[in-house]
Parts: structure tokens; C-alpha cells; sequence
């Protein structure tokens, strides 16, 4: 009972020795911290262990790298982790990154270990690991693999990892050795990934098909060229998955077999395609996601007002968010807005953002139908006036969150007006210029927080 009171002691006077700060030469106090570790391996001990945060620069010519895991595993009790790549390429730029916790969370940034083939067969070390992100820059690792160095096990044998989220970005099309990966995230329920060419299989897709039965969240970022792919096997074995997001790059006819085939009870979508989503998807997720509850659309130029009206009476009244963002049918087609207030009369939030000619009218005759909104975003509509705000004052009683940020048409005499009538509002976000002090006085009596 000594020996643990006193351990616990050390390890509180550990935390409250002042961390190094960079650059040299070092503050007396980094020379403290050094020397606790000299004292006795018992003392070392405690020190890793009352750890919470941690730097390492890692020199890809330097052996340590093959160590990694081994040194991080001395720290059980991190919550933030920050790696650093030295490398000679003037385009690698050290970044640092911080986590919620170390058990839950590793993530390495600008980070290639050991390219041609990718082993990730060191993460079954942590078995405690829920979300793992791998961001790999055009940085070529070591080539020299050997057994010794904790990363390269049998690539054959399959593990049970416990991953629930996984960010994957920058894989090349010629990557591999993911497969183990793919094979061993039976649990995995949120997947990410971006600006890849390939999965890090080879080319091949009979792997990752593996992890996509209990998913529940895919985001797929400027990843065109193996997006037809992903979206086959997702509409193959997906039979959890509520959240789609899709931006920069898909596949028409990829994106239209998915929408029409997936058994999920899909809830959110997300799409950024300016030039892939067309009228036919939009009636497609009309017929097959009835209980849709999120629809966001961002510089989607191919869809026209016909299309979106038809999908708004299809929901009937399910819908919840809204977002049309930079989508020039908004502007360019009188009355749609108006016909999809009428059939989502049950809309929380509504983001009609960067839709620069917005006219009044268009935005009033959908808010006279839609009481329910709580949360609008009308940033950078520049076409919009005093009228607009009125309107939102006298229809959406239940507003929290409005953002008029860039509203050229809309003054200060608006704001404060808006501010002085809005009963359930807790944040508006505008410029500090059409904040009056009147306004100011008005949102620090109501408690309303102004962000500029």
C-alpha cells in the first residue's frame, strides 16, 4: 500500500514538472524533466506512465521507425500524440496532430511506413485501438522489411481488430498489403477515406468487402477512380449503413446502382458531385430512401427544379436538413423553393449558403411553410435585404442558429431587428460592422452569442 501511495505521489509530481519547449537551447526545466529517467527504471516507469502527451520526430533512415510500436507502448495512458517525418523533401512539412485519447485513438500525419507493400499488421499490438487515420504523402518509406521490426507479421493470418472508425488517405492505385486490414475490421462502423487511387489491395476488391457488413458512416473524397468500386461492394453488403457522403469525383452509373440496390434504411446523403449526379439518382433516392432524413446537395449544376421537386413530394415531410449549397437551380428556377417548403414542413435545418442571387421572395415563400426550422444558413447570399429577415423572425419562432455572414443586402438596422424578435435564438453569426450597440445589448440580455 506504501509503494503504490508513493508511486501515485511521483507520478502527480511527474505531471506538474514543466514540459521542453523548442527551440534549443532548452529551458532548465526540459532538464529536470530528462533526468526523473536517469533516477532508476522504477522511476522511468512512472514517468512514461503519468504521460499524457508525447513528440516524436522520426527520421524514415533512422531504425527507430521499425520500433515504433514497441516505444509507444511504454505510454499506455497518452492523449495526445504527435509524430514528426524529417525528411529532405522540401514538400513533407512537419504537422502535429492531438487525440481524445490514446486507447481509443492513433493517428499518423504525413507518415508513409514502409511503402510497397502497406503493413498494418502492427496495429493488432493495440488492442484497445478504435480509430485509426493514415495519411500517406508521396514520402517513400524504407524498403528493407524484416520480421524484426514488429510491423511485418504474416500477412496471412487475419486478427480480430477492434476498430470501430477508419481514415484512410492518399493509398496508390499500386499499394498494397491492405488486405489484412480490410479482412481483420469486423467491428468497423465509420470508414473515411480520400484522394485515393486504390484500396491497398493490388486493384483488388475481395478484401474490402470483408469490413462493410456492420458499417454504418462512409465518406468517399476525391477518390473517382475507385469509387465505382467501393459503391458495387457497399450496395453488396452493406446492411447497417444510415450516413453516405460522396465529394469531388463519382461515377453515374456506379452512384445510380447503389442508390437503386442498397437494402440499407439509409438517413443521411451527402453529395458533392457537380458533374456525376443527375435527375435519374434523384428519383432513384426518392423510390429507395423514403425515411430519409438528411439531404445535402453542394454544386450539384446537373439537377434541375423538376428533379428536386419530385424527390420533396417522394419524402413527404421526412425530411429534417435540407442543404442546397451553391446549387444554381435555387436561383435559377422561381418557385422551387416555395414547392419544397409545402411537401418538408417538418424542416429543422436549412442551408441554402453561397446561392449569391437568392432572391427574397424565393427564401420568404419557402419560410412561410417551414415554422419548424431551428438552424438556417444564408451565408454569402448576397441578394437577400432586411425583408428576408422579417420573414424568419415572423415564421420560424423556434430559430437557435441563423448565419448571415457576407449578406451585402442585409444592414445593421436588420440585424438588431432580427436580435430584438427572435424569442429562441442563441447564435447569429455576421460581420462585427453591422452589429450596432444596441444589437450588442440586446444579444448579452437574451444571451445570445454573436460570432463574427
Amino acid at each position: 500500500m506504501d509503494d503504490m501511495l508513493c508511486d501515485e505521489l511521483l507520478q502527480e509530481i511527474f505531471t506538474r514538472i514543466p514540459k521542453s519547449l523548442p527551440p534549443p537551447p532548452p529551458p532548465p526545466s526540459s532538464a529536470s524533466a530528462a533526468s526523473v529517467s536517469l533516477v532508476s527504471k522504477r522511476w522511468l516507469h512512472l514517468y512514461r506512465t503519468s504521460k499524457t502527451s508525447l513528440s516524436l520526430r522520426l527520421n524514415p533512415d533512422d531504425s527507430t521507425i521499425f520500433s515504433l510500436a514497441s516505444v509507444l507502448s511504454h505510454y499506455p495512458f497518452l492523449s495526445s500524440l504527435s509524430l514528426f517525418l524529417l525528411s529532405s523533401d522540401p514538400t513533407v512539412t512537419p504537422t502535429t496532430t492531438s487525440a481524445p485519447a490514446f486507447h481509443d485513438r492513433l493517428l499518423f500525419y504525413s507518415l508513409r511506413l514502409l511503402l510497397q507493400p502497406l503493413y498494418f499488421n502492427w496495429v493488432v499490438s493495440f488492442s484497445c485501438l478504435r480509430e485509426l487515420s493514415v495519411y500517406v504523402s508521396g514520402f517513400h518509406g524504407v524498403d528493407d522489411c524484416s520480421i524484426e521490426s514488429g510491423f511485418c507479421l504474416n500477412e496471412e493470418l487475419d486478427a480480430g481488430l477492434g476498430l470501430e472508425s477508419l481514415f484512410l488517405s492518399g493509398i496508390g492505385g499500386e499499394d498494397y498489403g491492405a488486405g489484412w486490414l480490410w479482412r481483420s475490421c469486423k467491428r468497423l462502423k465509420k470508414l473515411q477515406l480520400k484522394s485515393c487511387e486504390g484500396i491497398g489491395d493490388g486493384g483488388s476488391f475481395s478484401s474490402f468487402a470483408k469490413c462493410l457488413k456492420g458499417l454504418q458512416e462512409v465518406e468517399i473524397r476525391a477518390c473517382r477512380s475507385i469509387v465505382n468500386g467501393v459503391l458495387l461492394k457497399m450496395a453488396e453488403n452493406c446492411d447497417s449503413l444510415y450516413s453516405l457522403l460522396v465529394y469531388d469525383g463519382g461515377n453515374r452509373e456506379g452512384l445510380h446502382h447503389f442508390i437503386s440496390s442498397c437494402r440499407c434504411d439509409l438517413k443521411k446523403l451527402d453529395f458533392r458531385l457537380p458533374l456525376d449526379l443527375r435527375n435519374d439518382h434523384l428519383s432513384a433516392i426518392g423510390l429507395n430512401f423514403r425515411g430519409l432524413s438528411t439531404l445535402r446537395l453542394q454544386s450539384c449544376c446537373l439537377v434541375s427544379g423538376e428533379g428536386l421537386k419530385a424527390l420533396g413530394i417522394a419524402l413527404n415531410s421526412g425530411l429534417e436538413e435540407l442543404a442546397l449549397i451553391s446549387c444554381d437551380v435555387v436561383e435559377r428556377e422561381s418557385g422551387l423553393l416555395a414547392t419544397l417548403g409545402q411537401h418538408t414542413r417538418q424542416l429543422r435545418r436549412l442551408d441554402l449558403s453561397y446561392n449569391e442571387f437568392l432572391l427574397d421572395k424565393e427564401l420568404i415563400s419557402m419560410l412561410v411553410s417551414c415554422n419548424c426550422l431551428t438552424e438556417v444558413n444564408l451565408r454569402r447570399c448576397v441578394g437577400l435585404t432586411t425583408v428576408s429577415m422579417v420573414s424568419m423572425f415572423k415564421n420560424c419562432r423556434e430559430l437557435q442558429s441563423v448565419d448571415i455572414m457576407h449578406c451585402d443586402g442585409i444592414g445593421a438596422e436588420a440585424v438588431e431587428l432580427f436580435v430584438r424578435n427572435s424569442p429562441q435564438l442563441r447564435g447569429l453569426q455576421v460581420e462585427e460592422n453591422k452589429v450596432s450597440h444596441a444589437a450588442r445589448l440586446w444579444a448579452s440580455h437574451k444571451h445570445i452569442h454573436l460570432v463574427s
